[in-house]
C-alpha cells in the first residue's frame, strides 16, 4: 500500500526532503511548492502504528513540528530556528498506508519570533491540528 502512495506523490510533483538525525528514522518526508506555498506529505508506514495499528500520536506531532519549522525557517530567510513551543490538538485517527498532508503557515513573524499554524489531514480528513512558536537563533 506504501508503495502505490509513493508512486501517486512522485506523479504528482512530490520530491523527498533530504534530511538527517532522527528525522531520518522517521521519513521519508516529501514537499512540494503550489502557488508559492510550500506543501508537506508523510506515508503512513508500518514503523508509524501504536498499538491499536493507527497512526501514533507522536509521528503528527513531529510531522507538525518539523513542516512548521521548515516553512518559518522559508519565510524568515533565516538558516537556524528552535521550536519553543508546540501545541497539538488530535481530531481524528489517521491508518496505515494512508498519505499524511501538512500545509503550514506563518501567522506572523517578529524580529525573534515565527508563528504558525497547520492541520494535518489524510483524505481530506482533519486528523490534527497544530499550532507552534520558532525562536530565530543567531548564527554562530
Amino acid at each position: 500500500m506504501t508503495d502505490k502512495a509513493t508512486e501517486k506523490l512522485k506523479a504528482s510533483g512530490w520530491t523527498i526532503v533530504e534530511t538527517s538525525g532522527f528525522l531520518s528514522l522517521v521519513g521519508p518526508l516529501w514537499q512540494r511548492v503550489v502557488n508559492g506555498k510550500h506543501e508537506y506529505a508523510l506515508v503512513a508506514q508500518d514503523k508509524h502504528h501504536n498499538r491499536r495499528g493507527l497512526v501514533q500520536g507522536g509521528l503528527l506531532m513531529t510531522f507538525a513540528d518539523r513542516t512548521c519549522g521548515m516553512t518559518a525557517r522559508f519565510v524568515s530567510g533565516r538558516p537556524t530556528l528552535a521550536t519553543v513551543q508546540m501545541d497539538t490538538h488530535f481530531v481524528d485517527s489517521a491508518k496505515i498506508g494512508e498519505i499524511l498532508l501538512s500545509k503550514p503557515r506563518v501567522v506572523r513573524s517578529t524580529r525573534s519570533l515565527i508563528f504558525t499554524t497547520t492541520e494535518v489531514t489524510a483524505s481530506d480528513r482533519c486528523i490534527a491540528m497544530a499550532s507552534g512558536v520558532f525562536k530565530i537563533l543567531k548564527n554562530d
